[in-house]
């Protein structure tokens, strides 16, 4: 029975695990998208999400929890330094898996997991999802209004003689 097992233990020894974590969350930091299965994505998604969230105010216990996590020196500096200028605003959610279909030695689900501010193209996708055209037309702007009434022709009545 599975009472109370709140994670997925990915068939590994808690050492395992979290070594396997760990090295993920370094790779993510450091090339902002990484390429796994879905099973080890989500476990990610709950490791690393909690230590981004740390980077967000940059004290120095922050920064020791957060390097006694990960073991690495390089991983946390670009963690304090350029993600947490990215994710200030943001109140949480800060990866996006991708679901990419199935390997094909072992049929295992795939994935991307990438950091959400760091992919340029479904940031553009967003701003142009701002400006889009409604079937209305929109409402149109006083200059529009009376540029036609000026251009249009005007009749002008006979002159009696």
């Amino acid at each position: 029975m599975r009472h109370n097992k709140k994670f997925n233990h990915l068939g590994r020894k808690k050492a395992h695990r979290d070594a396997l974590l760990a090295n993920m969350t370094v790779s993510l930091i450091k090339h902002k998208r990484i390429f796994t299965t879905l099973a080890k994505a989500k476990a990610l998604r709950m490791y690393a999400e909690p230590l981004i969230n740390r980077a967000k105010e940059d004290t120095m216990t922050n920064r020791r929890v957060v390097f006694s996590y990960l073991q690495n020196k390089e991983a946390v500096t670009e963690l304090f330094r350029e993600i947490s200028q990215k994710i200030a605003d943001r109140p949480g959610g800060y990866t996006r898996i991708l679901k990419t279909g199935n390997r094909l030695g072992d049929n295992a689900k795939t994935c991307f997991i990438e950091l959400v501010d760091y992919n340029e193209n479904m940031l553009k996708d967003k701003k142009a999802a701002k400006t889009r055209k409604t079937r209305r037309g929109g409402k149109k702007t006083a200059a529009a209004v009376e540029a036609p009434a000026a251009e249009a022709p005007v009749a002008e009545a006979p002159v009696a003689e």
